[in-house]
């Protein structure tokens, strides 16, 4: 090596990084660089932007996990390599997936776990269309075998997350939504079975609204559906999304019959990412029994060293976010994915209540029956409290509070709603300083007026 470039190079070794020439001149944004820069350079220039991104800890919006073991970051560090689709190179942790399938189906009390079947995605929305495309087959082949028509397919849900919506547009559905009437916030089983004829290929009621936080009545609709049957002859199938409830409430309301104990109940889907406690980029879909899943859905593949069958929609994702669900299963168990949730929930109770004696809000939903977290509103009893809840969420928001305020699906427009999402590492003592800032944002509105208040348009939209 010649003595200028040695010298060079010890330069750059000794060099203080935000005092280097590579620093301190603006990099190229929007067009690839001409030439390389050192990995500590790169590094510094992404994590410095990513500082200007919100506390994930203090996004009370999302439904997703941010707060994780050391443990977690060990296990996705070792699987940064592994392509869940090989199952031919990555043998064991394809067994994993096996495994954390069959606990699923355990835990949503499947007639034969062993007997069922089901897989991991990428999160609960490539899973609900999974189940929504099975639902659409199976119809498909029923109409075809009885000589009908299977060209109007449609599906019954309420006021569903937006990748139902996404199912209906990409697959040729009719989407017939139940909108939210006066008190009513979620599907009732009469509005169900109004709404059903031979061309529906499911229905779908959701656990967990990402609207309200409450659990839809899956057991009155399927016992309406049950009775529709008896009546017309008419088999109209149920898939729950329980892209959050189906990690709290087989441990927060076990005997709430909701999956699996009902023989209507063919399919479930479900987030990892949010309640499950990985990292973002799991979900799973399991359905009743392998029938339920028609063959013709069922892809084999051999171009990756064995013949394997897929049946996802994303082909190479990443295996980590799978070893930690299994990690979380083996590290928590039941009893301790019990004792997490309900501390979330007695953390969400904790904020209701402060609430609730703050004055100008009610409280729509506690804590209580469904997700941990608050749903509230402001009172409308003819007295202005100067301020929206848009304005609210703006000053929550420059103390690092995300704190949503959306209005409710058509029909229930005209009620604007707050809501907050209780997640492991949301603790008491986070939802006290919470409290104390929302205290102090009332007296701020108190003191000084606001003379423009914020409008939806205007609000910042951190809504799931």
């Amino acid at each position: 090596m010649a003595l200028h470039s040695r010298d060079e190079t010890h330069d750059q070794l000794n060099e203080d990084i935000y005092a280097s020439n590579e620093l301190c001149t603006s990099v190229h944004k929007y067009e690839l660089p001409r030439n390389e820069h050192s990995p500590s350079y790169a590094y510094a220039i992404v994590r410095d932007e990513l500082l200007l991104d919100g506390n994930s800890r203090m996004n009370l919006a999302t439904f997703c996990q941010t707060w994780v073991e050391p443990e977690v970051h060990k296990l996705m560090d070792e699987a940064i390599d592994k392509n869940m689709i090989d199952k031919d190179e990555y043998p064991q942790t394809a067994e994993i997936e096996n495994r954390c399938v069959q606990m699923l189906a355990q835990l949503w009390n499947a007639p034969d776990a062993a007997g069922s079947i089901g897989c991991s995605t990428t999160g609960s929305s490539e899973a609900a269309m999974l189940g929504g495309l099975a639902m659409k087959w199976r119809w498909r082949q029923r109409q075809q075998a009885q000589g009908k028509p299977a060209d109007r397919p449609n599906l019954i849900c309420g006021s569903v997350q937006v990748c139902w919506h996404k199912f209906a547009r990409y697959f040729d559905v009719e989407l017939r939504q139940i909108p939210m009437e006066g008190e009513r916030l979620a599907i009732s089983p009469e509005e169900v079975v109004k709404r059903c004829d031979e061309n529906t290929i499911g229905v779908v009621p959701t656990l967990g609204l990402t609207f309200t936080l409450q659990y839809e009545p899956v057991r009155a609709v399927a016992a309406a559906l049950d009775d529709l049957q008896a009546r017309t002859g008419l088999d109209v199938p149920i898939h729950v999304d329980a892209a959050s409830g189906g990690f709290v409430a087989p441990f927060l309301q076990p005997d709430l019959p909701w999956d699996f104990r009902l023989a209507r109940v063919k399919s479930i889907n479900s987030s990892g990412h949010k309640f499950g406690l990985t990292p973002l980029g799991c979900g799973w879909a399991i359905w009743r029994e392998k029938a339920d899943l028609p063959d013709d859905l069922v892809f084999n593949v051999n171009y990756l060293g064995g013949n394997m069958p897929t049946f996802a929609l994303n082909f190479s994702r990443p295996g980590g976010q799978i070893a930690v669900q299994y990690y979380n299963f083996l590290r928590l168990g039941r009893e301790g994915y019990r004792r997490v949730q309900q501390a979330c929930a007695d953390t969400a109770a904790f904020v209701a209540e402060h609430i609730d004696q703050m004055g100008p809000f009610r409280v729509i939903y506690d804590g209580h029956g469904g997700l941990p977290g608050v749903v509230w509103t402001l009172k409308h009893n003819g007295h202005d409290p100067g301020f929206t809840l848009y304005d609210f969420a703006d000053r929550l928001r420059s103390r690092g509070w995300q704190v949503p305020a959306y209005p409710l699906p058509d029909n229930r427009r005209d009620l604007v709603v707050q809501r907050i999402l209780v997640r492991h590492g949301v603790s008491r003592d986070m939802g006290a300083l919470l409290v104390a800032d929302m205290r102090e944002a009332l007296g701020h509105f108190q003191r000084h007026k606001v003379l423009q208040p914020l409008t939806e348009l205007e609000a910042s939209g951190f809504h799931h």
